[in-house]
């Protein structure tokens, strides 16, 4: 059984990497294009070049898309961590401690979720694996093509 799930393993990680980044990049085009409803509910949208929330919505946007194909995932994810991580202590943490009361479950959890994407990769159906399977596979044509003079 557990060999099975180890098995599965690359196939689990691709998908919750997909959600994530989904989930993520729909924050961004909320605040930035006011879609589904906008910052306030009313199509509202971070104003251009407002400090924090429209250099978030563009860290959200660019990092989640960029988490959800698999592209660059881990740099993608280290900044999108560190983007919530900041949100967390700076905009939520000062009014209560636990996450719960600040209305920050939002930020830890993406926070954590783009922190394992760190160390874990993209997982399958990611482009990264694409783009690797395809240079190595150059690589290697290259390396058995004959030399001439």
């Amino acid at each position: 059984m557990t060999a099975r799930l180890n098995g599965a393993q690359p196939y689990a990680l691709g998908l919750f990497r997909i959600v994530i980044g989904l989930l993520f990049a729909c924050h961004g085009a909320v605040a930035l294009f006011g879609v589904l409803g906008g910052v306030d509910g009313k199509g509202g949208t971070a104003s251009t070049g407002a400090w924090p929330n429209w250099y978030a919505a563009v860290i959200e946007l660019v990092g989640g898309t960029l988490v959800l194909l698999g592209l660059g995932t881990r740099i993608a994810a280290f900044i999108s961590s560190g983007a919530m991580a900041y949100a967390y202590f700076k905009v939520h943490q000062p009014q209560a401690l636990w996450p719960i009361e600040n209305s920050g479950e939002g930020a830890a959890m993406y926070c954590w979720a783009m922190f394992l994407l760190i160390f874990t990769g993209s997982g399958a159906f990611g482009l990264d694996r694409l783009l690797a399977k395809r240079t190595s596979t150059q690589g290697q044509r290259s390396a058995r093509t004959p030399v001439t003079a």
